[in-house]
């Protein structure tokens, strides 16, 4: 559901509630007294979603009215919802009604244990019997910190990436065979990408040599995430393609030594409940950040965001050659 819009299928009691309304403590108890059902949203669990959208007040009024407070939707609780939203408040809250952050799910992490990885590792007390995090495991939240703060804010909906491991902006130029792009004809690009047919924009990429590999952009299109680039520029090595599509959101794809393994995939959101440790955790370093989580899965460790937003090391032009089926 579009967030700011209603969902007319709850049933009784929550119909026309926003994702904005959870914060809204005084009409969410209002529902409440009037009869709205404290355990269910539609098909979900209004707990749940207080926990990732709302405020404290509303997640305590909730958790006072339920029947368990650590009760599961999609194998998980309104615990691990909070936590993975990065909402201290909202998890203090659940854990005062009662809420266990120890409690084992995606990836054998707790809510309790992946709180360790981010910004608040304070959050719960720690049993001495409660695992702690590894040494490789505090590397990457370390890193996914500060990846997260070096690229910082900006627009990237209808950007192109692929993020290459290993190999500079030159190999990568060498890869693809492309060529330097006449500067005039640069200059009238970058100042408006859009005045010019697609056919000819998509062609033009940028490429800048990062800390661990380099970065080919398209701040305008989707060229760099297009299959045979990919399979180029991962040759021996791997390669994370992201498209930011304005109208589907972020689209994803891994290729590693010429062959794409993954496709269609969805960096920046949450993590899927048959993900290995390791993609759990990156899926909380990056929620929300799909930028960082491809370069993060390349290894490329960027100290700020020009190699996605430019200026690029150099401007390049692709070969005119298919491909989406090479």
């Amino acid at each position: 559901m579009v967030a700011g819009r209603s969902d007319g299928r709850v049933g009784e009691g929550w119909a026309g509630v926003r994702w904005e309304d959870w914060r809204d403590y005084d009409a969410i108890r209002r529902r409440l007294d009037q009869g709205a059902d404290p355990e269910r949203w539609g098909g979900g669990s209004p707990l749940h979603r207080a926990a990732a959208f709302g405020s404290p007040e509303v997640v305590a009024e909730l958790a006072r009215r339920v029947a368990d407070v650590d009760a599961l939707e999609d194998g998980t609780s309104a615990l691990w919802e909070a936590v993975l939203a990065q909402r201290a408040d909202n998890a203090r809250a659940l854990v005062a009604a009662g809420a266990d952050p120890w409690r084992v799910f995606m990836g054998g992490w707790s809510p309790g244990r992946l709180s360790l990885a981010g910004s608040t590792p304070d959050l719960f007390d720690v049993p001495e019997e409660a695992p702690g995090l590894t040494d490789t495991e505090r590397t990457a939240a370390e890193e996914g910190r500060r990846l997260v703060a070096a690229l910082g804010d900006f627009t990237c909906e209808g950007t192109g990436l692929a993020c290459v491991a290993g190999i500079d902006a030159e190999e990568a130029i060498r890869r693809l065979e492309a060529t330097p792009v006449d500067r005039e004809k640069l200059d009238s690009l970058l100042e408006d990408p859009y005045a010019y047919d697609m056919d000819e924009s998509l062609q033009v990429i940028g490429v800048t040599t990062v800390p661990g590999g380099c970065v080919v952009t398209q701040p305008w299109g989707y060229a760099p995430q297009m299959p045979g680039v990919l399979r180029l520029l991962s040759a021996g090595t791997v390669c994370y393609g992201l498209y930011a599509n304005p109208k589907s959101g972020n689209q994803g794809a891994i290729a590693r030594d010429g062959v794409i393994e993954g496709w269609d995939l969805h960096p920046g959101g949450g993590p899927n409940p048959e993900d290995p440790p390791e993609e759990v955790l990156a899926s909380y370093l990056y929620r929300s950040n799909a930028v960082a989580y491809a370069c993060a899965y390349a290894g490329l460790r960027l100290t700020d965001a020009r190699a996605v937003v430019g200026p690029a090391d150099a401007w390049v032009e692709l070969p005119r050659r298919d491909y989406w089926s090479h």
